[in-house]
């Protein structure tokens, strides 16, 4: 009875998972674009840092050296661009192709997993790559219709994000995650300040509100995400990810009046079956590729 739960288990956080994304998503939406893209991201982790509070005695407690500080901060880096280009494509484009886009970067990391970490690059881990690529064509559709600098930013989101998850697997090794994931946090919140301020907008107590809230959910989906990983294989959680998309383009067309393209629910599908494929043979060498959230 208790190995026939944990499956279910599973299903069941990665499904609360999948709605705390998509609330991130909408709630950003939302917000609108009077509070600039980067300072919107800024903002987010600013006030995100609450969350860190309990974590200060393990960072006081972990041995980071120059080197470690270096990898910590280059991620930051990485990952504040990718943030800031994440909230701005939010602004521009349907939040379908946003989260249809956002789930290149499991294939992105896979792919530098094989060039830069040196795994073996088999086969199927190159028909899987191959295919989700073709899964992006259909949603951009190039030479059918424009591609708006949303798009851009999203391909560019999602590279910086893999890119940001290859040195978190690095650094994994070296120190204990709760560390990986509160240096990202502080790490971020410095790399997005200068951005920041070169287009600083004061927000209202509302928007800040809304950001807070923000915050919140994407740390709680982080938290929902690890518990599923825990009580079931990445091959049972990995296939529920794609309930995102769909609850996505429901959400896009109910509340904010956009249009149900089939091309992108298509696209958005090959591209997920490809980072279900790609996680099922990792998982198999313990290795997990999260979908990603802000």
């Amino acid at each position: 009875m208790k190995q026939a739960s944990r499956p279910l288990a599973g299903v069941l956080w990665m499904l609360l998972t999948g709605a705390l994304f998509v609330a991130v998503t909408a709630t950003v939406k939302h917000l609108g674009d009077r509070v600039p893209a980067a300072e919107a991201a800024f903002l987010r982790y600013l006030l995100g840092l609450v969350f860190l509070l309990p974590l200060i005695g393990v960072l006081r407690r972990a041995r980071l050296d120059k080197r470690r500080m270096g990898f910590f901060a280059l991620r930051g880096a990485v990952h504040s661009v990718g943030v800031a280009l994440w909230f701005f494509a939010m602004t521009q484009i349907p939040i379908a192709e946003v989260t249809a886009l956002n789930y290149l970067s499991p294939v992105y990391v896979s792919l530098g997993a094989a060039i830069f970490l040196g795994e073996r690059f088999s086969w199927a881990r190159g028909t899987a790559i191959a295919t989700a690529l073709l899964g992006v064509l259909l949603i951009l559709r190039p030479g059918f219709r424009a591609i708006d600098p949303g798009h851009l930013a999203m391909m560019g989101t999602a590279l910086l994000f893999a890119c940001s998850y290859l040195i978190a697997k690095i650094m994994s090794d070296e120190v204990a995650p709760s560390v990986v994931v509160a240096m990202l946090s502080v790490w971020t919140t410095l790399g997005l300040a200068p951005l920041a301020i070169s287009v600083w907008v004061w927000p209202t107590w509302d928007e800040i509100g809304w950001l807070f809230l923000v915050a919140t959910l994407a740390t709680t989906g982080h938290f929902t995400m690890t518990l599923a990983f825990k009580s079931a294989d990445i091959s049972v959680t990995q296939p529920v990810t794609f309930l995102q998309l769909v609850w996505a383009s429901l959400l896009g067309w109910v509340v904010f009046g956009e249009g149900l393209d089939a091309y992108v629910l298509t696209g958005g599908t090959i591209i997920v079956g490809s980072v279900v494929v790609i996680s099922i043979r990792e998982a198999r060498k313990k290795v997990k590729t999260p979908p990603v959230a802000p």
